[in-house]
């Protein structure tokens, strides 16, 4: 099982390109507030009951544990997937493959990240390694041209979400090493989905879009049936599944097929793809990242 692992990390991130290009875009008449409560509490019903015999290891958890759930659950399943739901909404205004490349700048912020906070030592290299990261996602993303704020061009904003979305998500991935102290990663994945529902119950009841669950139809329900058992629960099992059998650095790689399916998918479904300037930045982007999940690997042998 071993060797396959790698298997199992491509096959969830293909099903996240899925949902990006796909089936996320569908919702977009739907305030981005419902749409994340919808598909957590969704998951959560779904995977509770695989949970129920498992609920007395909760009593190991402290304090802290559960700050640290709770912080899991704001970054990366609060405001990083509503950041990235309502970027991957400008489907008929921007290449979405952009969006889902930009997720691959998640390991610079998450090892910057864990720096300032885990008081964690980086070589100079990173450094490098992650400047010409961002300068490979900004060619990706304008080519060799200035772009033309007066145009009404809706690529800034939803490359915007997009930063966003990596930024609160590398943000996730810090805390998660924290919260999965004292369980494993299925009881830490439902965790993640119950408390990610509860905050985006509140918050939709605050901004008054709860109301606007009647005007789901029933094709909008569908959608949320296929995500909900495909890119959510599933796909995040068989990469965790995959993540604990593998390093960092092949998990990175085996990641990328996540931004892949995207392009190939955005170029069969909307017959949009990459001209020649942006798939050089996608190149400097996706070397930079595989020299920083270089560095992730040096870390874990040392750690081990």
């Amino acid at each position: 099982m071993q060797k396959y692992a790698v298997l199992f990390v491509i096959l969830a991130a293909a099903l996240w390109g899925v949902d990006g290009i796909v089936l996320r875009p569908a919702l977009y008449t739907l305030p981005v507030s419902l749409v994340v409560f919808i598909e957590t509490a969704a998951a959560a019903l779904f995977l509770s009951p695989f949970f129920v015999k498992n609920l007395s290891t909760l009593k190991k958890l402290g304090k802290t544990d559960w700050m640290s759930f709770f912080a899991v659950a704001v970054f990366g399943g609060a405001i990083g997937t509503m950041a990235i739901t309502k970027a991957l909404f400008y489907v008929g205004y921007v290449n979405l493959s952009i969006v889902v490349l930009i997720q691959k700048l998640q390991p610079v912020f998450a090892i910057s990240l864990a720096a300032v906070l885990l008081k964690e030592r980086l070589p100079k290299i990173f450094f490098i390694w992650a400047f010409l990261a961002v300068i490979g996602a900004v060619i990706m993303v304008f080519g060799f041209t200035v772009p033309d704020m007066n145009t009404g061009d809706k690529t800034l904003p939803a490359v915007f979400f997009a930063f966003i979305a990596t930024v609160s998500f590398a943000m996730s991935t810090v805390f998660s090493k924290r919260a999965l102290k004292n369980v494993d990663y299925k009881m830490g994945t439902y965790l993640r989905f119950v408390l990610t529902a509860l905050v985006m119950l509140i918050v939709s009841i605050l901004l008054m879009d709860i109301q606007k669950i009647g005007t789901v139809n029933a094709s909008q329900w569908l959608i949320f049936l296929l995500i909900v058992f495909s890119a959510g629960g599933p796909a995040l099992f068989l990469y965790y599944f995959g993540l604990m059998r593998i390093s960092a650095s092949v998990a990175a790689i085996g990641e990328l097929a996540f931004p892949l399916t995207a392009i190939v998918l955005e170029y069969f479904v909307h017959d949009k793809i990459l001209s020649v300037p942006q798939w050089i930045g996608v190149l400097i982007l996706v070397y930079s990242i595989f020299q920083v999940s270089k560095f992730h690997l040096k870390k874990e042998k040392v750690e081990n």
